[in-house]
């Protein structure tokens, strides 16, 4: 939630989010490499799962930066396509690699692909707590940054603020929240998108808390949809991912034709 927060704000765009941007499917195919490959070691306690999904996270972020700025300049637009073209080939991929492998290999990563909670132990947990709220805290002290950049990159300037630098640090923690977050729980779309608008229209759109509160508030969705999940066809249990892509797919269709609307795309 936090880095669809920063993702919005530095691209000044309101369907912006980790998952649209493709680093969910980047994460996605790490971790299909990773099963498919057969690899039983683990770095730190962690599966290569686990571990492929941070990496390939991490590189797909990259890769979309690289690729809209390709002509040397910041462009929204520019950024916006990159993560679209990224996310609908790794997706391509994806499936390709689904068609080829043994099918138990694949079912092992089904559920993850769709959003999994399942218990992590407790050290995994703690340092990866500490580094998303490290993130996060560095993300509030930049928030007044963050407020002039959603006036847009001009006003942003005539108010002293450092434009490349905020841009690079923003982006740069955003993704590595968004790694450790789907590296852990696998792919949960929609939380980034949903949850700022949400908390937004409720509490205002400065940054100060914006940031906070769509922490707070990301955490508290993501616990009753993976209530949900667990007690809709209990004894079995739906992928928490299918839960919040029930709730933020509408969102987004509506969050689009409003947007559209108002940069003449429907008129």
């Amino acid at each position: 939630a936090c880095s669809g927060v920063v993702f919005q704000a530095l691209l000044r765009n309101p369907l912006a989010d980790p998952y649209i941007l493709g680093i969910s499917s980047g994460a996605g195919l790490g971790a299909m490499i990773a099963v498919v490959s057969g690899l039983s070691w683990t770095v730190w306690g962690r599966s290569p799962i686990a571990v492929f999904a941070f990496a390939g996270a991490s590189a797909t972020v990259w890769l979309v930066w690289f690729i809209g700025r390709l002509t040397g300049k910041f462009h929204v637009t520019g950024l916006l396509l990159a993560g679209v073209v990224v996310n609908a080939f790794f997706s391509a991929v994806i499936m390709f690699i689904t068609s080829i492998a043994k099918a138990d290999r694949v079912y092992a990563t089904m559920f993850w692909l769709m959003g999994n909670m399942t218990a992590e132990d407790f050290l995994t947990l703690w340092v990866a707590a500490g580094c998303v709220g490290g993130g996060m805290l560095a993300l509030f002290f930049i928030s007044p940054q963050l407020n002039a950049l959603s006036l847009g990159a001009d006003d942003a300037r005539s108010m002293g603020v450092n434009i490349t630098r905020t841009r690079t640090i923003a982006f740069g923690i955003a993704a590595a929240i968004t790694a450790i977050a789907v590296s852990l729980s696998g792919l949960i779309g929609f939380v980034g998108l949903v949850v700022p608008h949400a908390v937004r229209l409720v509490f205002g759109p400065d940054h100060r808390q914006l940031l906070p509160l769509s922490g707070i508030v990301g955490a508290m969705f993501l616990v009753v949809a993976d209530t949900l999940a667990r007690v809709i066809i209990a004894p079995a249990q739906l992928p928490v991912g299918v839960v919040t892509a029930i709730v933020g797919g509408p969102f987004f269709l509506i969050l689009l034709v409003k947007y559209s609307r108002k940069v003449g795309w429907l008129k």
